[in-house]
């Protein structure tokens, strides 16, 4: 093997060889041999072998090859000087092949040579965004678990950094016609990473790109399968694709096929729903999502027949006015309870689905059937309007810091829903039943509340899952009419679409199951 005195002698043969380097291949085998030699003789040729590789095309595999062992080596400077020379070996043909080394380093748990590694493919990428791509795909296809981890990661959070120039309309379909080959066989958190992936592309900003976006996700939500509720995998499946589904709806992409089936399979299963993910209120959480998706949607083949299973599903909750005695008392052991979060979803989506058949409360439901439901809104907008009085009263005057304190941050909470509440109770009490008041769900950011206050949106939730409260704030036909003592609801805050721990286990199956771990050692 060369000493270091060798490996300078034969450096400055090539170096002095100029336009005839690439005839001094008996000097270049002596770098390449460097390798086998020790610690100084070992970081020469890492970076000498780069600087000539271009002129001996005959040894490029032993070029990459000695320079892989060098990634490789007990010591990590020479790890790093490694790790940073094989961009230039990122040359026609060898660039995939390059790219594919680089993502499988990306499993270094050394900081500083895990940030090389994100530079030499970000540096690359600039090169060759297609054979760049060619090399990550591969080892998130093909690649051991903690190398697919990481290259999904890698593009999550590297892609957005990246020029116009080089992400082009061709190089982001390339992205799209491979991530849809990885999203046959994923977990839960990596579907996640995929659609920021993807609904970060320029391509897919428009009305048909969003569109697509939004089949992708539903294939993977199996829309098609009848819906299991004591399944917990398949209840999280479907809420974790059906969050990543509601920021693409708008009044051009329709959620249609998502309400229909929460009506139709998920509706009627409320009250059996199960999730591996503790503390959350997963009733509240599916009626929330369908409210927000209610807004945008479409023509529904069957809106009469999932119009009533909604509104039979919100008589649920609207209870009757409980019986009095002689005296005047409750004749019943229990009074009604009155859970406010539900209802705010149910009736604002019910009053987005009615505008598309108005006549259905006049028309559709018999007499009784509608006087009974205007009982029932009655009761519940005679509490309302005591509950909103008394929230106002409490708030009046509170401004900045005062407004930031748990108890008034769930007081204002608890007033937006009621608002919302009576706001859509009296257009319903409208003859006939009138849809144009509009409503921003409680959870959703507005800038004003009716306090006349001015103040930020509140965040009354942190970014784990919500606690779970006993079913929402529920509150008899007295307690309503005081002031909430101690927590209104712990669910009432923003809604958080990057709701993580849903899916158990590893990829496989439809891609929710388990994918078995493959350790396949050096792939080079």
């Amino acid at each position: 093997m060369p000493t270091v005195e060798e490996l300078y002698r034969n450096y400055g043969i090539l170096a002095d060889a100029t336009e005839q380097v690439g005839q001094h291949k008996d000097a270049y085998q002596v770098i390449l041999d460097g390798v086998k030699g020790g610690t100084k003789e070992k970081r020469l040729a890492a970076q000498f072998i780069p600087k000539f590789f271009k002129h001996f095309p005959e040894l490029a595999d032993s070029a990459i090859n000695a320079q892989l062992d060098l990634c490789e080596d007990e010591d990590v400077s020479i790890r790093r000087q490694a790790i940073k020379e094989l961009p230039q070996f990122a040359t026609g043909e060898n660039l995939p092949r390059v790219a594919d080394i680089l993502t499988q380093l990306l499993q270094t748990d050394d900081s500083a040579e895990f940030n090389l590694v994100n530079n030499a493919l970000l540096s690359i990428f600039k090169m060759d965004a297609k054979g760049t791509l060619g090399g990550l795909f591969s080892q998130i296809l093909q690649g051991e678990d903690i190398v697919r981890e990481r290259a999904i990661k890698f593009l999550s959070t590297k892609l957005k950094t990246l020029p116009d120039e080089v992400l082009t309309k061709e190089v982001e379909e390339l992205i799209l016609t491979e991530s849809k080959k990885v999203l046959e066989d994923v977990t839960g958190e990596e579907f996640v990473l995929f659609m920021k992936i993807l609904s970060g592309l320029k391509s897919l900003q428009t009305v048909s790109g969003r569109q697509q976006l939004v089949e992708l996700v539903a294939e993977q939500a199996d829309l098609e399968q009848t819906f299991n509720p004591s399944d917990p995998d398949c209840v999280d499946r479907l809420l974790q694709c059906t969050r990543q589904a509601v920021p693409l709806f708008s009044k051009n992409v329709h959620s249609t096929r998502f309400v229909t089936y929460f009506c139709e399979q998920v509706l009627p299963n409320l009250g059996t729903l199960t999730t591996p993910v503790e503390g959350l209120d997963i009733q509240l959480e599916v009626l929330k999502l369908l409210a927000e998706m209610s807004s945008f949607c479409g023509d529904m083949e069957k809106l009469e027949t999932n119009l009533r299973k909604l509104f039979d599903k919100l008589l649920e909750y609207m209870p009757l006015p409980p019986e009095e005695a002689e005296n005047g008392e409750n004749a019943g052991n229990e009074e009604p309870k009155l859970q406010f979060s539900y209802v705010e979803c149910l009736l604002y989506s019910f009053h987005q689905l009615g505008r598309k058949l108005p006549d259905f409360l006049t028309a559709k439901l018999n007499a009784e059937k509608l006087k009974d439901f205007k009982i029932r809104l009655q009761y519940f907008a005679r509490g309302l309007q005591v509950y909103i009085r008394q929230l106002r009263l409490a708030l009046q005057g509170k401004t900045g810091e005062a407004l930031k304190t748990e108890e008034n941050k769930i007081k204002v909470v608890a007033l937006k829903i009621t608002n919302n509440i009576n706001v859509l109770i009296k257009d319903l009490f409208h003859i006939p039943p009138s849809y144009k008041s509009t409503v921003t769900l409680s959870w959703k950011p507005v800038q004003k509340v009716e306090i006349g206050q001015k103040r930020a949106s509140e965040d009354t939730t942190s970014g784990s899952p919500p606690k779970k409260s006993s079913a929402g704030p529920k509150r008899d036909a007295r307690q309503i009419y005081n002031p909430p003592s101690g927590k209104y609801s712990s669910n009432l805050g923003n809604f958080n679409y990057e709701q993580r721990g849903a899916f158990r286990g590893s990829r496989g199956g439809r891609g929710w199951g388990t994918r078995g771990n493959r350790s396949r050692g050096r792939l080079y």
